[in-house]
């Protein structure tokens, strides 16, 4: 049975939806991790390092590196590349280890 790379990677088809990203709308589509939502957005970026300040994405795309952290819904140091995008989250940029009264 011929299968397509949306079977192969689990998609599911539907309409797409809104995320937020600080201030900015992003759309995403059903199964869609919010990783990949950010980058098909134009968003590279949505960490900074703790020492030096250094801008952070996805690097790995498999939850190894912890390169792609973010604050969603409130919950700081999700690994954006595997949090499934959901209608209405929000995703902040995340500073540093993301725990603001630990400097």
């Amino acid at each position: 049975m011929p299968r397509t790379p949306a079977d192969l990677v689990g998609t599911r088809t539907g309409p797409s939806f809104e995320i937020t990203f600080g201030d900015r709308s992003v759309r995403a589509q059903p199964g869609q991790s919010v990783a990949a939502a950010l980058w098909a957005a134009g968003i590279l970026a949505w960490r900074t390092t703790r020492t030096t300040g250094r801008p952070r994405g996805a690097f790995c795309g498999i939850g190894q590196c912890y390169d792609c952290l973010a604050t969603i819904n409130g919950q700081p140091n999700r690994r954006a590349c595997l949090v499934p995008a959901r209608p209405a989250d929000t995703v902040i940029a995340q500073e540093g280890h993301g725990h603001a009264s630990l400097g």
